[in-house]
C-alpha cells in the first residue's frame, strides 16, 4: 500500500547523483544483511564495509557483497583497509582484491596515516581506471587540523583527478574532521567548502541524528550523507521527507508553517 502526502520534498530514484545515503556496515551477519536489504534497499545507495571489517568477516564477505549488489546497492571497502594495504606497499594486491570481490566502487583515504597528497592523487588516478572512486578528505586523528583552504584544494584536485565524490571526514564517532570535539558542525569550514565546491559532489559523514538534521536544514532533503548506522537509514529518510519532528515544518508551505507551535498559541487556549 502506498501512502501519499502532499508537500513532501522530491527524492530522485536510484541510481541517483544526489540525495545519497551511505550505510556503514560494521560487521553485519549474512542474515542481518538479508533483513537490511529487505527493508532498506530502495533507501540505500552505497554500503561501506567499515574500516578493516572485511578482513575479520572474510568467511561471509563474498556472500554479503552479492546480496547487496543483487539489491542494487553499491558496496566498497572502508578507506582504512586501503590505507592498511598502502602503508605496506601493497597497492597492486589491493587492486587484485577489488577485482576478486567484483567491486565496482573503491575508497581512497589518508585519514589514519600520513600520505603526500601527490601520492594520493596517483592512487586515485590508477584506481579510477578499474572502479568508481570515492576519496575521503580529512584526518581521523584528533588534534590534526587542516586549514580550510587546504581542505578545499584537496577536494578540488581529487575530483579533477578521478574521484566521483569526495567524502568529508568525521569518523563513525562524528567528533573529528568537519565536526568539533562535541559533535557540533564546524560551520565555518563547511561554509567555505560549499561556496567553492558543488555540494552534490560531496558526501558528508553524519553518523548522529543531530548532524543529519543540521545538514538537511542547511542543504535540503537531497544532501549526500554517509556513515549512517544500519538502524538509522529509515529514520534518516523520514528526516529527509519532513516526517520527523526535527524537520516537520521545513518543507511545508508558508501557510502551514504558521501552525508551528509556540507558547503564545497555548496561552490563548
Amino acid at each position: 500500500m502506498e501512502i501519499k502526502l502532499p508537500y513532501l520534498p522530491e527524492r530522485p530514484v536510484k541510481p541517483r547523483e544526489k540525495g545519497l545515503t551511505m550505510m556503514m556496515d560494521k560487521g553485519l551477519s549474512v542474515k542481518e544483511v538479508e533483513n537490511f536489504v529487505d527493508n532498506c534497499a530502495e533507501l540505500t545507495d552505497m554500503v561501506k564495509l567499515g574500516f578493516g571489517t572485511a578482513v575479520v568477516t572474510d568467511r561471509t564477505l563474498e556472500t554479503k557483497i552479492k546480496i547487496y549488489q543483487k539489491a542494487k546497492i553499491r558496496v566498497y571497502l572502508g578507506g582504512t583497509l586501503f590505507e592498511a594495504f598502502a602503508i605496506r606497499g601493497m597497492f597492486d594486491n589491493y587492486l587484485n582484491l577489488i577485482e576478486k570481490l567484483n567491486l565496482d566502487m573503491a575508497e581512497i583515504s589518508d585519514g589514519s596515516m600520513y600520505m603526500p597528497h601527490q601520492q594520493k592523487l596517483e592512487y586515485i588516478s590508477r584506481l579510477s581506471k578499474y572502479a568508481t572512486v570515492v576519496s575521503e578528505v580529512g584526518s581521523k586523528q584528533k588534534g590534526v587540523e587542516i586549514p580550510d583552504n587546504i581542505w578545499i584544494e584537496m577536494m578540488k584536485t581529487e575530483l579533477s583527478t578521478g574521484s566521483w565524490k569526495v567524502i568529508a571526514e568525521a569518523r563513525e564517532s562524528g567528533t573529528v574532521g568537519i565536526y568539533h570535539n562535541d559533535g557540533s558542525a564546524n560551520e565555518e569550514l563547511i561554509s567555505h567548502i560549499t561556496k567553492q565546491i558543488e555540494p552534490e559532489k560531496i558526501i558528508w559523514e553524519a553518523p548522529t541524528g543531530k548532524q543529519q538534521v543540521w545538514f538537511i536544514k542547511l542543504l535540503g532533503a537531497n544532501v549526500n550523507l554517509g556513515n549512517i548506522a544500519t538502524n538509522d537509514v529509515i529514520p534518516l529518510e523520514c528526516l529527509r521527507l519532513g516526517l520527523r519532528g526535527d524537520t516537520f515544518f521545513d518543507f511545508l508551505p508558508a501557510d502551514l508553517k504558521k501552525l508551528r507551535p509556540d507558547s503564545e498559541k497555548y496561552q490563548k487556549i
